[in-house]
């Protein structure tokens, strides 16, 4: 049994050691350990806690700081009316000596002092001549109970004795009659508010202990009330797994800053749910084109590889296919890799100003044509815009192509550029099977086709549904707008609104004159080397 119990000691022992707040308590050693350790158990504690604390702390300052007001306030009352008691007896009494009356039992008539105010006459040897209270303590007994350093509400004229049993005022006042000296003494007790406002005292202390008890405990239950829906956030968040995004925090009819909260999560988990949403999508749209031509690549060459050294016919098409879908998967690869640099930034665009006109002419001669389709472009008015002129030249060459490719056979394009006021508007027209319009929002989507006629093309060439996505990422980056007029069997119509150069150049301008207005109020405080800067408006000047 020894064993058992000393194992026991032992494995308490180093559950004891493992505990941070016991060995920061064996290590404390000065009052600076004491402020770290408490402010390490402070940040320990939850949230609802920590409020309910503050604002305990905070009702037991009030509490304190009332408490004190209201026991300064009543002393000073007790104290100030026997004060005035004392000086109004102090009136008559010396009002009836004057006057002449004589010091004995006739000099009580009239009420020369106040009730509760105790008057004593003495001669020199301390014989008492008269008073109104023969059952009161004398007067050698009482001074030696004198206080030396009374209460600050306490007036600094009269003397204050204190007692096991009572509390007095005093002052003395000396009275010569007919070549004899007197002593006046006063007394007035204030025992009564004394004991008053020692159980008042008990009272407001059982109050403020019970009040601090019950704010504890009903801001406790207050703070877990308002907290909760903060605890409905990290629960939430703590059940959402990537293959499980449905969780939503429930709305309350409050309009608060807990409601914004939950209200801006649930958007945010919007968001994140469709960004998995499409990564997933983007992930199996692209393993599906890639396994694609892999699988095509595969199925050739094993069939090369058992009969192609025999048939050369069969050779020359299996490396022609083979190619082909090479091709088309080198191409899907770049288009994949540059909308993964264009998603972080990373797709570098290098502007300039540069004709449109020679632009679209290079993207022309750059389209594949067959002998049955053509290309006609009937205006091509000149306009200088502010590009990057690769850029925008893989973004025609995308919208001509797709114009191409689901034209047909005898596919026609036909392509307008016109000046019009500060931009340029270009048309790519097409007479192919068109596009329905409940798909129009979508097809610049990645990967989204419409139908899968619109898929597989002639001659093994494919599309992904990439090309829309990068021209679309192209013209947000050059802030140019992409208008669609398209039906099913009435070809489709492209127009591309591009600002020109002189008018982007000249809006650049504005914001840069704003910028060196800023600059110049506070051209007294600054180096004149950096002043203004107006290299970026040579394109102006060109």
């Amino acid at each position: 049994m020894s064993l058992k119990k000393s194992d026991s000691l032992i494995k308490l022992f180093e559950r004891l050691q493992e505990n941070t707040a016991i060995n920061e308590l064996i290590r404390i050693r000065s009052f600076n350990d004491i402020r770290v350790f408490l402010i390490n158990r402070i940040n320990e504690l939850r949230l609802s806690i920590k409020i309910t604390l503050i604002y305990a702390a905070m009702l037991i300052v009030v509490l304190c700081i009332v408490s004190l007001l209201t026991t300064t306030g009543l002393y000073m009352s007790f104290y100030h009316q026997a004060q005035i008691a004392m000086e109004e007896s102090i009136s008559h009494t010396m009002e009836k000596l004057n006057r002449g009356d004589v010091l004995d039992s006739s000099f009580w008539a009239g009420d020369p002092v106040t009730q509760g105010v105790v008057l004593r006459v003495t001669d020199l040897q301390g014989g008492t001549i008269i008073e109104n209270d023969p059952q009161f303590p004398s007067i050698a007994e009482m001074v030696k109970s004198a206080r030396k350093n009374p209460p600050m509400w306490a007036n600094q004229n009269f003397i204050l004795i204190e007692t096991h049993e009572a509390m007095i005022y005093y002052k003395r006042l000396t009275l010569e009659r007919g070549g004899q000296i007197f002593y006046l003494h006063f007394f007035k007790t204030i025992t009564l508010e004394k004991q008053f406002l020692s159980y008042m005292l008990m009272i407001l202390f059982a109050v403020n202990t019970i009040g601090v008890f019950l704010a504890l405990i009903v801001g406790y239950i207050v703070s877990n009330r308002i907290l909760q829906p903060i605890r409905n956030v990290t629960n939430t968040a703590k059940s959402i797994e990537a293959n499980n995004m449905d969780e939503r925090l429930k709305i309350g009819s409050a309009h608060d800053e807990v409601t914004e909260l939950s209200d801006t999560f649930n958007h945010m988990l919007d968001r994140l749910q469709e960004s998995f949403r499409q990564q997933q999508q983007f992930v199996s749209d692209a393993s599906h084109e890639l396994r694609t031509p892999v699988t095509v690549i595969l199925g050739y060459s094993d069939m090369l590889v058992r009969w192609g050294k025999e048939d050369e016919e069969l050779l020359d098409e299996g490396i022609t296919s083979i190619q082909s879908e090479a091709n088309n998967m080198h191409r899907l690869i770049e288009e994949l890799l540059f909308l993964a640099r264009a998603d972080q930034n990373a797709q570098t665009l290098i502007k300039a100003p540069t004709e449109l006109s020679m632009i679209i002419d290079f993207a022309i001669t750059k389209v594949q044509l067959k002998e049955t389709q053509s290309i006609d472009v009937l205006i091509n008015d000149a306009g200088e815009i502010y590009a990057d002129r690769d850029a925008i030249e893989k973004m025609l060459i995308i919208f001509i192509d797709n114009g191409i490719k689901y034209s047909g056979d005898n596919g026609k394009v036909r392509i307008y550029s016109r000046r019009d006021n500060n931009c340029m508007k270009v048309s790519i027209e097409d007479n192919g099977v068109g596009i329905a319009s409940e798909h129009h929002d979508k097809i610049f989507d990645r990967f989204y086709r419409v139908d899968s006629s619109r898929t597989k093309l002639a001659e093994g060439v494919t599309s992904a549904g990439l090309g829309l996505s990068i021209a679309k990422w192209i013209a947000d980056q050059h802030e140019i707008k992409i208008d669609l007029e398209s039906e099913i069997d009435a070809g489709t119509k492209i127009t591309l609104t591009i600002p020109l150069a002189s008018n982007k150049l000249i809006s650049d301008a504005d914001s840069v004159e704003e910028t060196d207005t800023l600059f110049d109020e506070s051209a007294d405080e600054i180096n004149s080397n950096y002043i203004k800067n107006t290299s970026n408006l040579t394109f102006i000047k060109e």
